[in-house]
């Protein structure tokens, strides 16, 4: 059964976010030869304030 996590600053659509689970199904589905039942896809979304890069948070960029 896999697991696909994906962590993203907030601001998708749910169209956006609709969109990327069935595309990542699709292929996941194709590459690993599973069906798409098995397949969890996880979106988190991470605060600005909790998300840093280069040694500065992304809320103070």
């Amino acid at each position: 059964m896999p697991v696909l996590h994906l962590e993203m600053l907030p601001g998708r659509t749910l169209e956006q976010k609709r969109a990327f689970v069935r595309e990542v199904t699709r292929v996941t589905v194709e590459t690993l030869a599973c069906p798409p039942e098995s397949l969890d896809v996880v979106i988190t979304e991470v605060p600005r304030d909790a998300w840093a890069k280069a040694g500065k948070l992304i809320a103070d960029a």
